[in-house]
Order: structure tokens, then C-alpha cells, then sequence
């Protein structure tokens, strides 16, 4: 029989983490395994887990010292004994078909060696609504499409899945870890783009199925990523380690392709000059801080790729 880790990094959220694990008490096909990484530092969640009914739920706990999302789940990852490792967040809620819906796909075809799908986005009570038919993809020159929030249609496969809502096929990953060079002192913006892709590389397929959905509620951060806040620092690490994910894994023509068109054009998360330029009537200096760190993020980049060969 298939074996179902679940693993849920967490760090100074317990009503969140709560919500998270009454959600995995529901599931119609009952996790095998729930192991939360918590930081040694973390008494708020330490002390929630100590008066925890684990009742109808497999529970175990595993202490991270280092501070990040890559380390804790690194972690996670070393400390399950699944065949499947589902990853969640701790301010998301699974639906009761989650783990079902994940083991369909795995069973269905051994060359799958990654599930995810929609997280739902709330933002308080208000849902955040849209469709979009192309997720998870990177486009030929480097552009990486995400929406994976969006999804809608069938199942398909992609190049990229999402962090809040994915699982891989432990076979699969094998000694994989997810890549400690990835800036953030908390959250490390595309940890799940160099996983992702490194999967495809070794030859493994993708899915993302909308069906396979979990409700997000997007709660506080505790670093310098506070989400729809410009900070420069939080700015320069996720430009850095997108840029640093496809120097590593574009072959060399659209590798070519991708730093000339990041440099002169690039995207509103990671402006080139033609952004710039675009931004500028309406962000006046803040368009030029976004710019500057953008292209300060992919210089780095560079020098840290070169620095792995």
C-alpha cells in the first residue's frame, strides 16, 4: 500500500497551523504521516503543539535551527518515511479530497514524479477570483508563468509547481534536496522553480490539477518579505533566485535569449529597462529602485552560478 507523508513547515502561526491541521483530520483519504517542522526558537508553536488533540491524526514534529522555508523543509523532508511527500503551508486549509485526489494521479502513471494544484486565495473573507488556462509554465525565453492560484480546466502537465500545494514521488527525488543557495531569511522566493525544473531534467512528469485544491489565506511574515510591499532586499533575493534557477537549467541558446530579454525588457516582478520606462509615469522613484534592484539581483545571479560550476 502507497504511504502519504504530509509535511507543514511552520513558524509563529499556531491559530494558522491549527486551521491546517483540522483540514488533514477531514481528508477522505487519511494522511499515513503528518510531520511539522518547527524552528527551536518558535515557543508560540511549540507551546500549541504540547495542548494539541492529535486525535485522528498521525502527528510528529521535527526542530529546525537554521531560519527558512528551504532548511525546514529539507528537514521535513529527510525526517518522513513516505512514498509520497505532500508539502502544504501552515495558513492553508487541504479540501477533504486532497490526498485522494494526489494518490489518483500517482497511481495512474509511474512516470509522475510531481502533483500539485489550485490554492484558493483569501484575502481576509474576500476570495480572490480569475481564470487562467496557462499555469506553471517557463516560456521558451525564460519568462516564468505561475497563476497557479487561477487555474482552471483539466489536468495537464507543467514545468513548475507551487510551494502551498504540491507532492513528489519519493522515488523520484531520490537525494534531492530543495537548493540552499536560495536567498530569504524566511520565505525564499522560487525555491519550488529549481525543484520543479530539476525534476523535469531527470525526466519526470508534472501535473497540476485544479481539483486538487487547498483554501490559502496568505498570513503575517516574520522577515523581510512582507508580500505586496516593496523591499529591496526581499526584491533583490526573489530576482536572484529565479535568474539563478534558469541560467542553471535553460540550454544555451535560450539561456542566451533570457539574459538579453531580462535585462532590456524583463516583467513587473523583475524589471528590465523596458519596465522601467512602462512603470516609471506611475511609480516615479520606485520604478527606478525595482530596477535597480532587478538588475543587481541578476548580476548576482550570474556570479553565484558561476561560483556552482
Amino acid at each position: 500500500m502507497i504511504k502519504i507523508s504530509v509535511v507543514i513547515a511552520t513558524y509563529r502561526r499556531p491559530k494558522d497551523l491549527a486551521r491546517c491541521l483540522d483540514a488533514l483530520k477531514k481528508q477522505k483519504r487519511p494522511t499515513d504521516e503528518v510531520l511539522v517542522v518547527v524552528r527551536d526558537t518558535d515557543t508560540e508553536t511549540w507551546t500549541f503543539l504540547q495542548t494539541f488533540n492529535p486525535e485522528l491524526l498521525p502527528i510528529r514534529t521535527a526542530t529546525v535551527n537554521i531560519s527558512g522555508v528551504v532548511a525546514a523543509m529539507n528537514v521535513g523532508m529527510d525526517a518522513t518515511s513516505g512514498d509520497i511527500l505532500a508539502f502544504t503551508d501552515d495558513d492553508a486549509a487541504p479540501h477533504t479530497d486532497w490526498l485522494e485526489r494526489i494518490e489518483t494521479h500517482f497511481l495512474s502513471d509511474s512516470k509522475i514524479g510531481g502533483v500539485g494544484g489550485r490554492d484558493w486565495v483569501y484575502h481576509g473573507t474576500q476570495l480572490e477570483e480569475g481564470e487562467r488556462e496557462v499555469v506553471g509554465k517557463v516560456q521558451w525565453f525564460g519568462r516564468v508563468i505561475g497563476e497557479h492560484h487561477l487555474g482552471v480546466g483539466e489536468a495537464r502537465e507543467v514545468d513548475v509547481l507551487k510551494g502551498v500545494n504540491m507532492s513528489f514521488r519519493r522515488s523520484a527525488i531520490g537525494e534531492m534536496h530543495f537548493d540552499r543557495r536560495m536567498r530569504g531569511t524566511g520565505a525564499a522566493p522560487h525555491f519550488e522553480l529549481a525543484f520543479s525544473l530539476a525534476l523535469k531534467q531527470a525526466g519526470w512528469k508534472l501535473i497540476y490539477d485544479p481539483k486538487i485544491a487547498v483554501d490559502h489565506f496568505p498570513a503575517q511574515r516574520f522577515d523581510e518579505d512582507q508580500r505586496h510591499t516593496f523591499n529591496d532586499i526581499a526584491f533583490f533575493n526573489a530576482v536572484h533566485n529565479e535568474t539563478l534557477v534558469l541560467l542553471e537549467n535553460l540550454p544555451l541558446t535560450r539561456r542566451t535569449v533570457f539574459v538579453f530579454w531580462a535585462t532590456l525588457v524583463g516583467t513587473r516582478d523583475a524589471p528590465g529597462f523596458v519596465q522601467w520606462l512602462r512603470f516609471l509615469p506611475k511609480e516615479g522613484t520606485l520604478a527606478g529602485q525595482k530596477l535597480v534592484a532587478s538588475l543587481r539581483g541578476r548580476w548576482q545571479a550570474w556570479e553565484t552560478w558561476q561560483q556552482s560550476k
